[in-house]
């Protein structure tokens, strides 16, 4: 049986490239966000979530879903799967480096392989949609 890590991420598009981060001790991106906390909403996870690695304040009323990936999860078994709910919002701050995350980058469909699994279908969809450059 496979197991699910719940994800949410924030998709953030600025001229073709889109925002990304890379934790402390890895080295692979990953779009920003983070795992549920029981009892959370999609919202409140990407509230909470953006606001620790980002310190950027989401407008949650903003919040668009763009869609749900699911990928064999960076860095575990492979019965392990992530399931990533992503959405745009429009936020207020400026994106830094907070907590666990050492680096804030834009990227570009290019660099599709320095990301992990579930965000490279995330890659292919927003290229594929002409979003992503």
């Amino acid at each position: 049986m496979t197991s699910i890590i719940d994800k949410v991420a924030w998709i953030l598009l600025e001229d073709g490239k889109i925002l990304s981060t890379r934790s402390r001790g890895k080295n692979v991106y990953y779009l920003p966000g983070g795992k549920r906390e029981p009892g959370e909403s999609d919202l409140d996870t990407l509230v909470r979530e953006i606001d620790e690695e980002l310190a950027v304040a989401i407008v949650a009323s903003s919040a668009a879903h763009l869609g749900t990936f699911v990928a064999q999860a960076d860095g575990h078994p492979n019965d392990v799967a992530v399931q990533m709910t992503c959405y745009t919002a429009q936020y207020h701050g400026i994106p830094t480096a907070s907590s666990e995350i050492d680096e804030v980058v834009w990227l570009t469909y290019a660099d599709r392989d320095r990301v992990a699994p579930v965000d490279q279908i995330v890659f292919d969809h927003l290229h594929a949609s002409g979003r992503l450059t």
